[in-house]
């Protein structure tokens, strides 16, 4: 007896639910599906697939909105973005003529965002392992804040800085052992994960840091981890234990000036609730707003993963048995978050004609030789043809920052749009550019 067919998800919303939840997006009866003003059809003519698609417009809308709930809560807060999310350059010039700093995890970032027109004074050095190598060229340029991790590295510092007659300006990331019950692999705050000092241990540490050559002991930090959409308790939770420890070091007479509260603010990837800027502001100001100090705060994907699509077009539809999968030109190594994360991203099709046919369940999957290179399981699509685009939702962060050339696949193309405007800001890899860089050994030729 043949096997049943598989059925929708009946949770999963509906195309019209998804795009009423993301005002970036339209669907225009000719032109289809349009991010801001430009087509994403134009944007496969011109760009090909597959293709990561950004908004500025979404960009600057949220970042504002971000630093308004900030300016309302009446914090003095300083908005660092985190480049890992998305360093696209054009991305990061977008908003840093905005105001916003970085939060950089490498040397590589870090040169992203001095081209991007970031002053060094407005970038935080984060990373559980920094080089030796990286903080000298960071010191070297002035870096605004370099969030130690351990007492190993605060002697790396410590000796850099002596080496290069610089005073190195370092806030102790502190890890409070609060659970942000998000996925596992991107936790980051508690006493199992790899990142930052036992909170207990942070006092007697950050008196040694005082007294420690080429240091500037300037405050503590904290990150707790991403994607955190279950509220505002494990916030508060790592705040308040913040706000205690900076009274205590300074019931020891211990200069704090700063207080970095990380990020991490989730996004609704589906329909699910997630927390607001607002709440964020509230969950800082009720813990910290009388600190004094001066506030940080590092977004990544709050910002820039509903400014992104990625574009693909269907190569061919294939059955078997009462299975239909959709194949498309994007891969896992495009974008790897549902592989790694089981993460899931909304697929609408772009033709006006295909958004408004019936759909049915079909698994949409990439080219890659895995069985992993599955996007969506039973998820509903109309019958797409040879050609026709897709875009997924929510793909400006951790999507083209996390891909890779796996199965010997060229990088995506990169776009910005602006109002009507359309830029590829980063070109397609190229075949020849797969190979450059490689040599064979004389003894194999």
């Amino acid at each position: 007896m043949a096997a049943p067919a598989p059925l929708l998800a009946d949770e999963d919303p509906s195309f019209a639910e998804l795009l009423a939840l993301r005002p970036q997006l339209t669907m225009h009866a000719h032109d289809g599906l349009t991010l801001e003003d430009v087509p994403l059809a134009r944007v496969a003519r011109e760009a090909g697939t597959p293709s990561w698609v950004y908004s500025a417009a979404t960009l600057r809308r949220r970042y504002h909105a971000l630093r308004g709930a900030l300016a309302d809560a009446q914090l003095p807060a300083e908005v660092h973005f985190a480049v890992k999310a998305n360093p696209n350059l054009a991305v990061l010039r977008t908003l840093a003529k905005e105001g916003a700093g970085a939060d950089i995890v490498s040397e590589g970032e870090l040169r992203l965002a001095l081209a991007a027109g970031i002053a060094p004074s407005h970038v935080v050095f984060s990373g559980v392992g920094k080089s030796l190598a990286e903080l000298r060229f960071a010191l070297s340029r002035g870096v605004g804040q370099i969030n130690a991790e351990s007492a190993e590295e605060v002697a790396m510092i410590s000796a850099v800085a002596t080496a290069l007659n610089v005073t190195a300006r370092v806030a102790l990331r502190v890890n409070p052992d609060v659970d942000p019950r998000t996925h596992a692999k991107i936790t980051t705050g508690k006493s199992e994960n790899k990142f930052g000092v036992p909170i207990l241990d942070a006092p007697a540490l950050y008196a040694r840091m005082v007294a420690t050559p080429g240091i500037a002991a300037v405050g503590v930090a904290t990150h707790i981890g991403s994607q955190i959409t279950s509220g505002m308790s494990a916030y508060s939770a790592a705040y308040r234990a913040l706000a205690e420890l900076v009274r205590e070091l300074r019931a020891q007479s211990l200069p704090v000036e700063v207080v970095d509260c990380g990020g991490g603010l989730g996004i609704p990837y589906r329909d699910e609730p997630a927390p607001s800027p607002a709440a964020l502001a509230g969950a800082i100001k009720a813990a910290l707003g009388n600190s004094g100090a001066k506030l940080m705060v590092e977004p990544g994907r709050w910002i820039a993963g509903p400014a992104g699509v990625l574009l693909a077009s269907v190569i061919l539809q294939k059955r078997t048995g009462m299975r239909r999968f959709v194949i498309l030109d994007a891969a896992m190594n495009d974008l790897v978050r549902p592989a790694m994360y089981e993460a899931w991203h909304g697929i609408i099709p772009v033709s006006p004609g295909d958004y408004a046919a019936p759909v049915s369940p079909c698994d949409v999957v990439g080219p890659v030789c895995e069985t992993g290179d599955t996007f969506a399981r039973n998820r509903g699509l109309p019958p797409l043809e040879p050609g026709s685009l897709v875009a997924f939702l929510d793909a400006g962060a951790y999507g083209a920052a996390m891909s890779s050339t796996y199965n010997a696949r060229p990088l995506a193309a990169e776009v910005l749009v602006d109002g009507d405007r359309l830029a590829v800001v980063r070109a397609r890899q190229t075949q020849e550019a797969l190979l450059a860089g490689q040599s064979v050994p004389d003894w194999l030729t």
